[in-house]
């Protein structure tokens, strides 16, 4: 019988496993975090918000784990891939695969790690908070529950199928063949509304539905798009709309169409609260160099200026250092990029 794991259960990890288990799959929630483990076998993993549910879960902490696992579901925070993924490598079974559902561009360095043969890439289309332990808000609609899941060279098409029909229990799995297409156009909402949403101390609505954050967020998404474009990504699809042809502007009008589309478009994900700002929160280190700093990165190699997301770099790392509230009087530190 196949052994399924999710490594790295928090806030996302935690709604999922729940989901999966109340489906009827049998899946293993590991997380470095006791309290929250021990809650988890106390009452069970206990999800709020949009939907409202009590699953009896599998929980336990990395140092009880036996492999060997046919899928493990990468949900950590990437800053600390290299060792992870490493520590991982062992617990793998021979077909084993590690699913990373991580933000930013993960893939490359786990399949040197584990080889292209032991690794997939999948795309969070919603999105869920940790309140307390054992107890998580799910903040996406139920009915804009979604992944996009393509695979690196070698994969099986049995591999593919195995995690294909796990993730289905949650919801529907869309398979993509632009998996970078698929992480960039990620990358891009990350990059924005997780970036922008942290700066101001709020949601994606509130980068969203507030002017003035919008008008910064349309900037943003198109310094996304143009960097992207450089470094030769196709943006693939989100939920079946094409962000390029919706968002990107050349000229006044379709900046104005991008700013009234803006609201519409998030609607169904503007109670999410940025991971970055749930990190900042807890007093944990962010992946702020994983999202928008990857754009920066890619921008420099590319000779591309991103000037909104190097500010939104800035600002963040002020507020971690505790320089700056996250609050929504920062929106006006980006006044001279207008």
């Amino acid at each position: 019988m196949a052994k399924y794991a999710i490594y790295g259960a928090g806030s996302l990890g935690t709604v999922l496993g729940a989901y999966i288990t109340k489906n009827g799959g049998d899946i293993e929630l590991i997380n470095r975090n006791r309290a929250h483990v021990e809650a988890l076998r106390e009452k069970g993993a206990i999800i709020k918000g949009t939907v409202e549910m009590t699953v009896p879960v599998k929980a336990i902490t990395p140092d009880e784990m036996s492999g060997p696992y046919d899928v493990i579901l990468l949900m950590t925070k990437q800053l600390y891939n290299k060792q992870v993924v490493t520590d991982l490598k062992p617990y793998l079974s021979e077909e084993g695969v590690i699913v990373t559902l991580q933000n930013g561009l993960p893939e490359p360095l786990i399949a040197e790690i584990v080889g292209s043969a032991h690794t997939m890439g999948c795309v969070v289309e919603w999105g869920a908070a940790l309140t307390e332990p054992g107890v998580c808000t799910l903040t996406s609609e139920p009915d804009s529950l979604s992944f996009h899941m393509g695979k690196m060279e070698g994969i099986s098409d049995e591999q593919f199928r195995r995690v294909k029909t796990l993730l289905e229990l949650m919801c529907p799995v869309h398979e993509e063949p632009n998996l970078i297409g698929a992480r960039w156009s990620k990358l891009l909402i990350n990059a924005t509304f997780s970036g922008l949403g942290t700066v101001v101390g709020g949601t994606f609505g509130d980068v969203s539905e507030k002017k003035d954050a919008q008008k910064i967020a349309v900037r943003c998404m198109k310094e996304c798009i143009d960097v992207g474009h450089a470094a030769g990504a196709v943006f693939a699809p989100v939920q079946g709309k094409d962000i390029t042809k919706l968002f990107y502007y050349k000229n006044k009008l379709k900046y104005a169409f991008a700013l009234l589309l803006l609201p519409i478009a998030m609607k169904k994900h503007r109670a999410i609260v940025p991971s970055m700002l749930q990190d900042i929160r807890n007093g944990k280190a962010c992946e702020i160099d994983a999202i928008n700093g990857v754009v920066c990165d890619f921008g420099k190699a590319n000779n591309v200026k991103t000037p909104v997301n190097d500010r939104i770099v800035s600002v963040i790392k002020r507020i971690e250092k505790g320089e700056l509230k996250a609050e929504p009087a920062n929106i006006r530190l980006f006044d001279d990029l207008l």
